[in-house]
């Protein structure tokens, strides 16, 4: 793992859209596609406001989200709604989107489709993760019902989870560790105290089981800023 600390959020953001801009260019200098797989939430947000206007030939590049919850595009809590607003406008319009809820389906009714769609763009070119003061990233939620599917070696590229094993609403598809970690580079953008000790918590545990983010650890540039 390796940290970076800024200053502050602002000046991150714009370093980490700049970076992320330049490994999809340097990605598409050596492979005719490239590959960007993204987290939702309020973190990622102003990197997209950033980076969708910046010069990359994004009709040669496929963006998929690292998780989504089981709603529809329709439903504000949607990953891909998010995504679709914040990184798929300007110049990042032309990119490609790989859709991962399916109306009327259910969540394992996708792992198979989703697998097949999802091998053209493996190994991910670039992936950006957020993670929660809970130690999870992605969906992969400690104690969730699906988590050790998540975590095995032999995982499909995504998987369903059920966050706190309580309702059908609570349904998550996320990519499986395996799928991340195969990544040619992978970020983590954490902000605020709270998050920073998180992360020190997670890796004292050195458990996924317990702090899923220690799994994707390896390999993966940390930024945060206060």
């Amino acid at each position: 793992m390796k940290l970076i600390e800024y200053p502050d959020e602002d000046m991150m953001m714009i370093d980490v859209a700049n970076q992320l801009a330049g490994e999809l260019n340097e990605a598409l200098m050596i492979h005719e596609t490239a590959s960007f797989a993204v987290s939702g939430g309020s973190t990622p947000g102003p990197i997209f406001d950033v980076l969708c206007a910046a010069t990359i030939p994004w009709d040669r590049v496929t963006v998929l989200p690292t998780d989504e919850r089981w709603v529809p595009v329709s439903d504000a809590h949607s990953n891909e709604r998010m995504i679709r607003e914040r990184l798929l406008v300007e110049r990042a319009a032309a990119a490609q989107f790989l859709t991962v809820f399916a109306e009327g389906e259910e969540p394992d009714d996708r792992i198979g489709p989703l697998s097949v769609a999802l091998r053209p763009h493996l190994p991910l070119s670039v992936v950006l993760l957020g993670m929660g003061a809970d130690m999870h990233t992605a969906s992969l939620f400690a104690g969730a019902d699906g988590l050790e599917q998540g975590l095995s070696e032999h995982a499909p590229g995504y998987f369903p989870i059920l966050q706190n094993g309580s309702a059908a609403v609570n349904w998550r598809m996320t990519l499986t560790v395996p799928v991340l970690n195969a990544a040619m580079s992978k970020h983590l953008v954490i902000r605020g105290a709270d998050k920073r000790a998180a992360l020190e918590r997670a890796q004292s545990i050195g458990d996924p089981r317990r702090a899923p983010v220690v799994a994707i650890l390896p390999e993966t540039t940390v930024h945060w800023a206060e």
